[in-house]
């Protein structure tokens, strides 16, 4: 990923925060000669680690494993008008957040270990139902429908572009300018660039 330094985040606390909050992720590895990209959930075990499942007829696990590849973890972006820049003449442009994760991936098979992942996952997202409620063969018939897996993470790459590359009386007018947005990605943005400023 393409990242100027003003945009460049290292500070792996950081990292891993952006990627728990924004865990609908996506994987991307090469599947017959082309890319291919599949949309799901993960769980950030660890700076090194990640965790997912995939469904088994997605062929995509067919060739992933031991195959370096790419988790993209997208955050809030927004439009960035040139109206909201004192500075002149400008051009629009657009501000988000994402960290791309790369590493190797090894397919998990023993029951336990995948059922304890699926636990992992439902406690991430789920405040009422409980997957141990469920019958064990229901649960054994729905696991054989998945492929478990983990990517071994081998380098992060955050980027923050938040107008950094701009004077910071443009910054501020684009922060102001997206809190003041109808839609809460805008807010999101303006907030964080309020942070970014202000750190």
């Amino acid at each position: 990923m393409y990242i100027p330094k003003f945009n460049l985040i290292e500070d792996v606390g950081t990292l891993l925060e952006f990627m728990r909050a924004n865990s609908f992720a996506t994987l991307v590895s090469v599947h017959g000669g082309v890319p291919f990209a599949t949309h799901m959930p993960f769980v950030v075990e660890s700076e090194g680690l990640l965790a997912s499942h995939i469904a088994r007829a997605n062929p995509q696990w067919t060739s992933f494993e031991g195959q370096e590849v790419l988790v993209i973890f997208q955050g809030d972006h927004s439009f960035v008008s040139p109206t909201w820049y004192q500075k002149h003449p400008s051009v629009p442009t657009w501000n988000y957040m994402t960290v791309h994760a790369y590493g190797r991936v090894r397919i998990v098979s023993q029951p336990e270990a995948v059922k304890a992942m699926l636990h992992r996952l439902v406690l991430q997202y789920e405040q009422q139902w409980k997957m141990e409620e469920l019958e064990e063969k229901f649960l054994h018939g729905m696991m054989q429908g998945i492929v478990a897996f983990e990517v071994e993470v081998t380098r992060l790459e955050g980027k923050f572009k938040l107008s950094q590359n701009r004077p910071e009386a443009d910054q501020r007018g684009v922060a102001e300018a997206l809190s003041q947005s109808d839609h809460a990605t805008d807010r999101a943005v303006a907030a964080a660039m309020h942070k970014n400023l202000e750190g």
